[in-house]
């Protein structure tokens, strides 16, 4: 018994029929996608096709409109990203907002601008909201602000409704008398003491869409919100006042609602330049160059973005048993390394720098500035899972004393346990992509100017009869594929709305670009 295959490759006019035999004879010739073989195909489906008549003005026309159609297939596989709608830059405030990055968004109908944190190791957005118990929000405390933050109220947004306890992503739902309640939630973070509690609220997120084949428009987003009327240790005292946007992989995050509603894949990017600003970008998954090291569990648990760190190295030497799980933590001002680590790595760094260490009251590496300025730095790095290396930038940081004299402290700290933090500081001069989409850590050298435009575009509701991505419930609401559904922009329909249009079945020969149907028959 012989089997055979007849494959229809079509791709632009053009079908090949291919011809396997068992016997290993290959034989191949060229259909055109208009011919009366091709139509019997069709034919031979049940389609019934309409194609204009060959050589005809129509039959150009339709080849030409293809053409373009295809060109615009290839524009639009150019990656789509967003970013808040205030701009994509982010700002840094140094010791005045404790030593975070922030950026602007804007929430709800009629938009509200809030000042909120980038934190890559929580996973909830939070704004002060009907405050018990808030840090101030007048820019009078704030000597870098020149505008008061704002506080979020749900009874004035539009487009704000609060989440029950019922609902699939209320974490505390169980603990709740009646499903039909507001669901609570309570966010504990790694600082001591230090939390944000309230309740949860779906709201608008106002996005700016960049690249692929659209102009740059507005984007609504569903998101959850945490209504936070009650803060805690340092967000009490004046770290982050307006508020935490947790960029952790979790189903509550703004990237996993973004991903799940089929906006984007389930990425992001953040870059911190020398300059202590940079920029944040959603669906970002980072240039062709860069190094990539997989995220790995935690407890047999993939919840958060956890590394593996093989070694850390000064030069080209690195250190006995150096290797150790580190949390990439935007949220994290500075680095930490477990316990047992910590010893040798600040060891070796006095032995390399050769200049006089004044411990300060927190940072216990410091340095005094001489004359000469900077001492030397040896140059240090990790050596993260498949031999990838992680230079690291910039170890040190400024500080001055109350007496005007400039301390140059390392800003690694140790930590109890096995579990290091790669924070901020490390992060300078990055590219980081945090990739869930493929589970990779990405990282590449940059200014943080080079991936799209930082402009800012005002807020606007979608028109009447348009609605944006809803907050998706259970389902993920993705193309079969797994790719991500571009966005409806704010004022045009998405691809997948347009109805069908006329010789669909014809078009379909000159459009599909390696379509194969297999038709296995016995002789």
């Amino acid at each position: 018994m012989e089997i055979r295959f007849t494959a229809f490759v079509l791709t632009a006019a053009l079908m090949l029929s291919v011809e396997l035999s068992a016997g290993g004879t290959f034989s191949s010739r060229l259909i055109h996608g208009y011919s009366d073989e091709a139509m019997s195909f069709w034919a031979s489906k049940g389609k019934s096709v309409t194609c204009p008549k060959r050589e005809s003005v129509e039959h150009m026309r339709l080849l030409l409109s293809n053409d373009l159609k295809r060109q615009r297939l290839k524009l639009g596989s150019q990656k789509q990203l967003l970013f808040p709608s205030e701009g994509s830059k982010t700002h840094f405030y140094g010791n005045d907002l404790s030593w975070l990055h922030y950026a602007w968004i804007d929430i709800g109908t009629p938009n509200a601008s809030f000042l909120v944190a980038l934190d890559a190791g929580s996973d909830l957005l939070w704004v002060p909201c009907d405050c018990v118990q808030c840090a101030p929000l007048s820019s009078s405390y704030y000597s870098m602000l020149d505008k008061d933050l704002n506080e979020y109220s749900p009874a004035r947004s539009n487009t704000s409704k609060h989440l029950s306890c019922s609902h699939r992503l209320c974490e505390l739902g169980p603990n709740c008398q009646s499903p039909k309640e507001r669901c609570p939630y309570t966010v504990n973070y790694y600082s001591e003491n230090t939390s944000s509690s309230g309740f949860l609220f779906e709201d608008k997120l106002h996005l700016t869409s960049v690249g692929g084949h659209e102009h740059q428009g507005s984007v609504l987003a569903s998101i959850v919100i945490g209504c936070g009327s009650k803060q805690s240790g340092s967000y009490l005292n004046g770290a982050a006042p307006d508020g935490v946007m947790g960029l952790g992989p979790g189903e509550i995050s703004v990237p996993s609602l973004l991903a799940k509603s089929g906006f984007l894949p389930h990425s992001f990017s953040l870059c911190f330049d020398k300059t202590n600003s940079g920029t944040i970008f959603f669906g970002d998954q980072g240039p062709e160059n860069q190094r990539l090291s997989s995220f790995v569990s935690l407890d047999g648990n993939y919840n958060t973005y956890i590394v593996e760190v093989q070694r850390y190295c000064f030069g080209g030497t690195c250190l006995k048993q150096s290797g150790f799980q580190a949390l990439v933590d935007s949220g994290s001002s500075f680095t930490y390394l477990p316990s047992e680590i910590f010893p040798k790595v600040v060891t070796e760094f006095e032995e390399q720098i050769n200049a006089t260490r004044l411990a300060t009251e927190d940072f216990p590496y410091c340095y005094k500035a001489s004359s000469r300025g900077l001492p030397n730095i040896p140059s240090m790095k990790l050596v993260l899972a498949a031999n990838q290396s992680f230079v690291i930038q910039s170890p040190v940081f400024t500080i001055s004393s109350d007496q005007g004299d400039n301390f140059y402290c390392v800003g690694i700290l140790p930590i109890e346990g096995m579990i290091g933090i790669i924070g901020q500081n490390l992060m300078e001069g990055y590219r980081m992509v945090f990739d869930w989409e493929n589970m990779k850590l990405g990282w590449s050298h940059s200014k943080c100017q080079d991936i799209g435009g930082s402009a800012k575009v005002p807020p606007t509701p979608p028109p009447s009869g348009l609605a944006s991505n809803p907050l998706p419930t259970n389902e993920q609401q993705r193309s079969p594929g797994g790719h991500a559904v571009a966005p409806a922009i704010a004022g045009k329909p998405s691809a997948a709305s347009l109805h069908a249009v006329s010789y669909w079945h014809c078009a379909m020969s000159s459009l599909l670009l390696s379509f194969v149907v297999w038709l296995p028959y016995l002789i």
